[in-house]
């Protein structure tokens, strides 16, 4: 049996989370990252399992993970669900990463709600997944693999709703500064494909989907995003984003 550790991770959230399940669940699990592109091949038996890692997107699965999670085979691998929030809500994530896995050829066995640092407003949930939490994941995961030893094959209840909620579009584009050289990592590791290769200055708005991987990434610490409207989306969230939420397990 191999574990597959599946990931959409733009800043490393989601996958900070999913490398916590994967390494209780697993001495050497294979890293299968969508951020950028869908790999080309992927061979899974139904022997194997999987962790399928998102983040929730205004109570969501991102589009584009959608799109490279829908053409992975899961030929009956059972799959362990992980979404991922930045101390909001998750709303309807799970329930729609259910569905997806289900129609790729998945076993869902179990789910898991998980914090992070928001990506966008990141002084919600800073610093998380913290040490508390990687000792709440290992736990939940110790749990998992006791189902999975032991029996027996249900699939757990997930909340969230269906129909899904409307998914929003995007809100914030990150755009260059002056401190840009136009060395071109950001349209390499842009997921979306929204900055263009050969002039790395120029974005196009309606492709970006906001998922701040290119500040992230950039090494010159060159791209932004607009301040007043972070701080808008930073009063907005203040209420919901209040107190630390807890990590969940559904098995």
């Amino acid at each position: 049996m191999k574990t597959y550790e599946i990931f959409f991770s733009p800043t490393g959230g989601t996958k900070r989370v999913a490398d916590c399940v994967a390494a209780a669940l697993s001495e050497a699990p294979v890293p299968v990252d969508l951020t950028v592109r869908a790999p080309a091949s992927l061979c899974l038996t139904e022997e194997d399992l999987a962790i399928l890692a998102v983040p929730s997107y205004g109570g969501r699965v991102p589009a584009l993970a959608a799109e490279r999670l829908a053409g992975l085979p899961g030929h009956g691998a059972r799959a362990v669900l992980v979404c991922v929030y930045g101390n909001r809500a998750y709303e309807d994530t799970l329930a729609e990463l259910q569905d997806l896995a289900e129609k790729a050829g998945f076993r869902v066995t179990a789910g898991i709600a998980a914090v992070a640092e928001h990506s966008i407003a990141r002084q919600y949930g800073a610093g998380r997944p913290d040490a508390d939490d990687c000792r709440q994941l290992t736990d939940f995961a110790r749990q998992i693999a006791r189902k999975l030893a032991e029996g027996p094959n249900t699939v757990p209840a997930l909340p969230g709703n269906r129909p899904y909620k409307k998914a929003g579009g995007a809100g914030l584009v990150p755009k260059p500064t002056a401190a840009c050289t136009a060395c071109g990592v950001c349209a390499r590791e842009c997921p979306a494909r929204a900055i263009d290769p050969q002039n790395p200055k120029k974005v196009d708005g309606k492709a970006c989907i906001s998922c701040m991987r290119c500040i992230s990434v950039c090494p010159q610490h060159a791209r932004k995003a607009n301040g007043l409207m972070l701080a808008l989306v930073g009063a907005a969230l203040k209420k919901p984003c209040a107190g630390r939420k807890e990590n969940e397990l559904f098995v």
